[in-house]
């Protein structure tokens, strides 16, 4: 039997981070003032810029980039293999980066495949974002669609 156990690890962090324990993060950078819910898993390499909130349930793998000031939902799913020959990809150089602007809010359940997204975007709950997002305002649906500005 193997047995794995959920920890956290090699991990660097800024001032007043706040993790809800169990989850499993290792070898990944988070700035000040993050929060981090419980049931989540973030790999190495990612990054968390500061004031970011991750809520319960969230799996966040390998780089993935995530700016200030964001809130991910419950649930929210990043991809960084597309199964480009229909299987999981048996190397890592065939992964692909996902970046995600500042003052960005993903809603629950979400899924975010290998994508950039600019800064003051908002992302429905369960939404899939299949592509780029050059323009701030608010997506939704499957594939995730802007639908409008955001009101200020």
């Amino acid at each position: 039997m193997t047995k794995y156990e959920v920890s956290i690890r090699d991990i660097v962090h800024g001032k007043n981070l706040t993790v809800v324990e169990p989850v499993n993060m290792y070898e990944c950078f988070l700035e000040d003032n993050c929060f981090v819910g419980p049931f989540c898993e973030i790999q190495k390499g990612v990054k968390i810029g500061s004031e970011t909130r991750i809520q319960s349930h969230t799996f966040i793998c390998e780089l993935v980039q995530i700016g200030h000031k964001c809130f991910i939902g419950h649930g929210v799913m990043f991809i960084n293999d597309l199964f480009k020959n229909g299987a999981p990809s048996t190397s890592s150089n065939d992964w692909i980066r996902t970046n995600i602007g500042d003052n960005v809010s993903i809603g629950s359940n979400a899924t975010i495949l290998p994508v950039r997204i600019c800064s003051n975007v908002v992302i429905g709950a369960g939404s899939v974002v299949t592509k780029d997002i050059t323009k701030p305002g608010i997506y939704a649906g499957n594939p995730a669609k802007f639908i409008r500005e955001i009101l200020e």
